[in-house]
């Protein structure tokens, strides 16, 4: 599935997702987790930053400056309306093009909706997009291939290369994998931090 058609059925839901998410504090702990392995704190790249909250609240308190990326033209808009001092844009991160390096990148439940083929440029590019001693964290699935899901009345689609190739790709990119977690156990969620030396 194609990352526009990801974005299109998120605008859908947009507002929704904000209502329900906005207090929420689903992943925080994981955020702060790796926030602590930082040692520069100016700019911080929310991949699929979705309507923003508690992801850019937890960076700003951090005293990031903040860059949010989505596929969803409406949970920009939300996010651009929710935190009016940072930078948002409505792209797609397989093709989005910037000279931007950054202490910090953060890809909570994003990139596993990615194309299958593109897992692997993409989890390069966030790699090659940390500053000397950038942190990244990011979600990936405990499977390797593609599936589709029903949720919210729609299909979904999902990919991941799996544990061991995600944690070789980290590696490969000059990373240090400091973290590694099925945090959601039974369930195939697995948040890595990794760390460029």
């Amino acid at each position: 599935m194609e990352p526009a058609i990801t974005g299109q059925k998120y605008d859908k839901i947009a507002q929704w997702w904000h209502d329900q998410h906005v207090g929420s504090l689903y992943g925080v702990s994981q955020l702060e987790r790796a926030l602590g392995f930082t040692s520069n704190r100016n700019k911080a790249l929310d991949v699929g930053c979705g309507a923003g909250g508690r992801f850019i609240r937890v960076l700003q308190d951090y005293g990031f400056s903040i860059t949010g990326l989505d596929v969803s033209k409406e949970m920009v808009k939300l996010a651009a309306e929710n935190h009016p001092g940072h930078t948002f844009h409505h792209q797609d991160i397989c093709i989005w093009d910037t000279t931007e390096i950054f202490d910090f990148i953060v890809a909570w439940d994003s990139i596993f909706h990615l194309p299958l083929a593109m897992q692997k440029p993409v989890l390069t590019k966030l790699c090659q997009m940390l500053t000397q001693s950038g942190v990244l964290m990011y979600t990936f699935g405990n499977d390797e291939g593609d599936h589709t899901d029903r949720w919210h009345n729609d299909t979904f689609y999902y990919s991941s290369v799996g544990i061991n190739e995600n944690m070789q790709l980290l590696m490969q990119n000059g990373l240090s994998v400091v973290h590694l977690e099925l945090d959601q156990y039974p369930e195939k969620h697995v948040y890595a931090i990794a760390i460029r030396p």
